[in-house]
């Protein structure tokens, strides 16, 4: 079982702007409840593409300059990245097809 990746205001640069693959960063807050309804979609997607893309989480609580970079008001917010660029967002809960379309668009 691969597991999500926590992302930090300290690792981001490295682990999803500097990334090989595409990426998929979930950002949330541990008392959101459709946040956690997408961390078991989270964790599938991670297994699921273990060593084709990175999958992560952002807690917005512990990481709020990360979150304003990103324009995030509301979460669940799924930002998807590309070569270290931002190429899609989605607000609130997400199929996990839907979410894995987006991340290999």
């Amino acid at each position: 079982m691969a597991d999500v990746l926590e992302i930090t205001d300290q690792n981001f640069e490295t682990e999803i702007i500097n990334a090989d693959k595409p990426a998929l960063v979930d950002f949330w807050a541990p008392w959101c409840g459709p946040c956690k309804m997408m961390h078991p979609v989270i964790e599938g997607l991670s297994d699921e593409m273990a060593g084709k893309a990175v999958v992560a989480r952002c807690n917005v609580d512990e990481n709020p300059e990360l979150a304003g970079r990103f324009g995030v008001t509301a979460i669940p917010t799924i930002v998807f990245f590309k070569g270290g660029q931002e190429t899609d967002k989605v607000i609130g809960v997400c199929q996990p097809d839907e979410l894995r379309k987006r991340l290999e668009a």
